[in-house]
């Protein structure tokens, strides 16, 4: 079957697959852009100091540009934090191994646990996971897929009970609002009143997956 490269309108179809890279400008950075199945613009800060974009396949590179400025000052500061970030040495595969096994035995339980005082069940109507999937990812934390599948990293069994738990409900959040606007936040909220101190606790230096606007 043939790929598809237009859309019904005729107009192209972005290459989800492909990164660009965009040169900095007078009031923009230069920067990384991820494009695929997404409703929102996010940002990230690499350790290496890059700053890469998501975006929606069919968000114009207009609109990818004024979001992009209007958090010039996040930027700047995600990047000093990451100068500044001590560095711990990579994990090693046997490590990685470890941390996965931990993950599979806990995370589970955990998210159940949460999405039962969340009404995230099936007995409660259409919105649940659909999945949990454990990776080694160090880029982000967690996901939520479009399709409610979440995906953490095991990683986060370096940290706190109280700073798991804080992905945990941030992802399963994101079932009722895929985004961070303000309801996301007061859901968080909701079930963690103190999400923001737990939150802090990600920002020790455990082999840290980079700066998110989370």
């Amino acid at each position: 079957m043939r790929k598809k490269t237009e859309d019904k309108g005729g107009r192209p179809i972005p290459n989800s697959a492909a990164a660009l890279s965009y040169p900095a400008g007078p009031d923009l950075p230069s920067y990384r852009l991820i494009r695929s199945y997404r409703r929102t613009i996010s940002l990230e800060v690499t350790p290496n100091l890059e700053i890469i974009v998501r975006a929606p396949r069919f968000a114009s590179k207009a609109s990818i540009d004024a979001f992009v400025a209007s958090r010039r000052d996040w930027i700047r500061k995600a990047l000093e934090r990451q100068k500044n970030r001590p560095q711990r040495p990579e994990l090693t595969p046997e490590e990685l191994r470890i941390l996965k096994e931990k993950a599979r035995l806990y995370l589970p339980e955990k998210v159940a646990h949460y999405a039962g005082l969340m009404g995230l069940t099936p007995e409660n109507g259409p919105l649940y996971p659909t999945g949990l999937k454990i990776t080694s990812a160090k880029t982000r934390w967690g996901s939520c897929s479009p399709k409610n599948s979440l995906c953490f990293s095991c990683r986060l069994m370096q940290y706190p009970e109280a700073a798991i738990d804080y992905v945990i409900v941030h992802e399963l959040a994101h079932i009722y609002h895929k985004n961070h606007g303000p309801a996301f936040y007061k859901c968080v909220e909701t079930y963690l009143p103190d999400y923001k101190a737990r939150r802090s606790l990600l920002k020790e230096p455990r082999s840290c997956p980079q700066d998110t606007e989370i």
